[in-house]
């Protein structure tokens, strides 16, 4: 059969050992071909050549001009740099210490060793408010952190593997800040309804964990100033935060996030937002609605454009990373206030290397040299 006998063609992509079956009209271009891998295999678009039968196919070719008929096999090869974000950067085991010792046989055996902690832990929390237990290779949250709850402002139990976050995390009425970080936490591993309980709590960082999505409950706390998910495998973000008024630094990097809800234009007190690496193909128009915001980072995802008065109303505007998306300077000169962000970027960037001639400090102007 030609392949112009049909409205459809099949065709099969071939990737990294993997066959990757895709349909699509015959008017389709290779551009829109690529635009349908891009969710399949973290490959943007402009990293993506396509082959097949040994010929390069050309972004503006329709398949029926490229002569791609129904069970033709595309190679897709991808160009190093140029793949967005493919899901959470896992953290690494946790060394931990080991001792050797004999057992009644006489055999060498191999025994973790507890982590030691000094006797008056107890009384130096209380006193200072602040409750470290970061990297004690812990399974759960010990019971004396319940014992001085009332006075515990900052409670870091990161990159240990904690299992649970139990409803008693309601009892740490006067906590700010609640590092949950690097514990392979999943959805069903914390009590989000114990966590709404906290209505003084500003920080908090579940980061590096298996976390899938976040409830509703997360637009409970109010306070937060700071909010960093970043590294887990969300798809998306709870209509739910527009209710995080108070909210200035947003981190959701390294997720899987293919779209914003529109109310995040609700969250006005934004001031860094770090999108980059995930799965976006564009933003919502209502991203302009922050007016305070600063930096805006969305390199390493699939978008072409930005929100039209991005430029326009967000005037603080200064730093803003697109690598590695589609979104050309051709594109960002068109919309309306490119010259006073501009403006603002160059100034930013002179004080930058006005400092580092003063302090001889290493500088990157990093994600700003689109």
């Amino acid at each position: 059969m030609e392949m112009g006998d049909s409205n459809i063609v099949n065709i099969t992509v071939k990737f990294s050992g993997r066959s990757i079956p895709i349909t699509l009209s015959p008017d389709s271009t290779i551009e829109d071909l690529k635009s349908m891998l891009q969710p399949l295999t973290n490959v943007l678009p402009r990293g993506q050549k396509l082959i097949c039968k040994g010929k390069l196919l050309m972004n503006q070719m329709t398949l029926r001009e490229s002569e791609v008929m129904s069970g033709a096999r595309v190679m897709l090869m991808a160009s190093q740099g140029l793949h967005q974000g493919g899901g959470p950067i896992l953290k690494e085991a946790q060394s931990q210490v080991i001792s050797r010792k004999a057992d009644s046989s006489g055999k060498t055996v191999n025994e973790k060793k507890e982590v030691q902690v000094d006797k008056n832990r107890l009384e130096r929390w209380k006193l200072t408010g602040v409750v470290a237990l970061a990297e004690c290779n812990l399974k759960a949250i010990p019971d004396e952190v319940w014992a001085c709850a009332s006075l515990t402002r900052v409670l870091d139990i990161g990159n240990n593997s904690i299992q649970q976050v139990p409803d008693q995390i309601n009892c740490l009425k006067s906590l700010q800040k609640l590092f949950l970080n690097a514990n392979g936490l999943s959805d069903e591993s914390i009590s989000w309804e114990g966590l709404t309980t906290l209505k003084c709590l500003m920080v908090l960082s579940v980061s590096q964990n298996c976390l899938n999505a976040l409830p509703p409950a997360l637009g409970a706390l109010t306070s937060l100033q700071q909010l960093d998910v970043s590294n887990n495998t969300l798809t998306t973000l709870p209509t739910e935060i527009s209710f995080l008024t108070k909210l200035e630094i947003l981190k959701a990097n390294n997720n899987r996030i293919s779209s914003i809800p529109a109310c995040i234009g609700d969250c006005n007190s934004l001031i860094e937002v770090d999108l980059s690496s995930n799965h976006l193909s564009e933003l919502p128009e209502t991203v302009g609605n922050l007016l305070n915001l600063k930096a805006l980072h969305l390199g390493n995802n699939g978008l072409k454009s930005l929100p039209s008065s991005i430029f326009k109303t967000c005037l603080q505007l200064s730093t803003l990373d697109l690598h590695n998306t589609e979104i050309t300077m051709d594109v960002l000169r068109q919309l309306e206030g490119w010259e006073g962000f501009d403006e603002r970027r160059r100034s930013k960037h002179q004080k930058q290397l006005d400092f580092r001639v003063v302090n001889s400090a290493k500088f990157d102007e990093g994600a700003d040299k689109n």
